[in-house]
């Protein structure tokens, strides 16, 4: 992986879910809660996985068989929700690798945090539970503001409640809308992050300017970036 930054970024951005934090087999939990009341056996948590960054209507498909079109949709989502609201940090926890990097940024006063599609009821409870609130310099979820990703909207406004500009910050996610919301935003630099929940030939299609596939390899890019 060779990356130059075009000059050196002053904050770092990040997706939540696939990115900093391993959601899935509370996701995937979530699926199969529904499942057992309805007399169905568990499913795999790497079955589930691919779609745990689709949210409700990706995991319900690939659990239940159910789209948003389907007249039961829209109940089993809110018992989805409900479900999750209530176990969303049992086994979520930091990929391997994350607490290094975010350190490091601390350690060297580089201001860090979240945006993320995830609702605040969710997002919350999940950035508290794992120790990331006080730490992050914000935390923008998915109902903060009027627009979600890939909408530029949200990094727009976590730029300006750090109060930096959008043109030396970096944003870093697992989904294409990710990539797409940071160019939008004019963000300087916009990495993907293929150790979540995508398909490496998924990723290489997103025109992201740099892949990284483990936390240590996103940190090596980082201490490059800032010559430390």
């Amino acid at each position: 992986m060779d990356y130059h930054f075009p000059s050196k970024p002053l904050g770092v951005l990040f997706d939540l879910d696939g990115t900093l934090v391993d959601s899935a087999p509370d996701l995937a939990a979530a699926v199969n809660a529904l499942r057992v009341r309805r007399g169905l056996p568990d499913l795999p948590l790497e079955q589930l996985r691919p779609y745990a960054s689709l949210g409700a209507r990706g995991l319900l498909g690939a659990g239940l068989g159910v789209v948003p079109n389907d007249p039961d949709f829209g109940r089993l989502q809110g018992e989805f929700l409900d479900y999750y609201a209530s176990h969303n940090c049992v086994h979520s926890k930091l990929f391997d690798g994350v607490e290094g990097l975010l350190a490091w940024l601390e350690a060297h006063a580089i201001p860090w945090g979240v945006v993320t599609n995830k609702h605040m009821r969710f997002t919350d409870s999940l950035v508290r539970a794992l120790g990331l609130s006080s730490r992050a310099a914000v935390v923008v979820s998915g109902d903060t503001t009027a627009q979600a990703k890939p909408h530029p909207l949200p990094l727009l406004y976590a730029a300006e409640q750090m109060g930096l500009p959008a043109d030396r910050l970096v944003y870093v996610g697992d989904d294409l809308r990710d990539i797409q919301s940071a160019r939008a935003a004019g963000y300087m630099t916009a990495i993907a992050a293929a150790y979540g929940y995508c398909e490496d030939e998924e990723v290489s299609t997103w025109l992201s300017d740099c892949i990284v596939r483990s936390p240590v390899e996103l940190l090596h890019l980082f201490k490059l970036a800032w010559d430390a």
